[in-house]
């Protein structure tokens, strides 16, 4: 088994998380509240009109299963993963969830492709942006500085599917800049998937991203005013 390495130096940051009104807050160490950046990208009107339909062509009862499934699987894939990372894999204490083991390891190959780790589940935030949230993780991939994303799904998805995830993935770069002064070079989102393929994507930081990132922030402003932003 693998055995990763981590880089010291960088202090985690502590945030707590509520939610106000169905949406995630973090509360920042200067007493800032921001919404989370998940949050704010589901917030625009485009995704959410695609999951109401979504919900309307497959019924709610089946909607809701596949909802809970989906989350359930994520969650336990993520924790395998950030055991597997932390050198403390123990996979007797997933025994009751085969799903999630069977889809580590299909994707244990690209995974091992990550080290030198800076954070994992870390939470970050921006003044600037007044967004937060927690990345799965700042390392290398590769040998090259990236922002890594995990997901879980079903099968592969076409790229043109991914571009929310492009854009949150962008919106922890720049938290990592602004925060730690630190610049990635690659954002890379790796899903595992339910077939035994594990889809990666590995892409340059893009202006284009970032606009769109702007403009989600915008539109959940204008939606939701200053009601849920609280500044120190």
């Amino acid at each position: 088994m693998k055995l990763f390495n981590h880089v010291g130096g960088i202090d985690p940051i502590e945030m707590s998380a509520e939610m106000v009104n169905g949406k995630r807050m973090y509360l920042t160490p200067e007493g800032y509240k921001f919404p989370s950046v998940t949050t704010v990208i589901s917030n625009n009107a485009k995704k959410k009109a695609n999951i109401a339909r979504w919900r309307a062509r497959v019924g709610e009862e089946k909607a809701n299963a596949k909802t809970t499934r989906a989350t359930g699987r994520g969650t336990k894939y993520h924790s395998i993963a950030e055991d597997y990372f932390n050198n403390e894999l123990d996979l007797k204490k997933y025994k009751k969830y085969p799903l999630p083991v069977l889809m580590f390891h299909h994707s244990r190959d690209t995974l091992d492709r990550i080290n030198n780790i800076i954070l994992q589940e870390a939470a970050l935030y921006s003044k600037h942006l007044e967004l937060a949230g927690r990345v799965d993780c700042i390392a290398e991939f590769d040998g090259v500085l990236s922002i890594i994303d995990f997901k879980t799904a079903e099968h592969p998805k076409r790229e043109e599917y991914l571009y929310d995830y492009f854009v949150q993935e962008t919106a922890y770069a720049c938290m990592l800049q602004e925060k730690y002064g630190m610049t990635v070079k690659q954002l890379v989102t790796i899903v595992a998937c339910e077939n035994g393929e594990t889809q990666v994507v590995v892409l340059p930081p893009k202006k284009e991203y970032f606009l769109t990132l702007m403009s989600y922030i915008s539109e959940y402003q204008e939606r939701h005013g200053q009601e849920t932003i609280i500044r120190g």
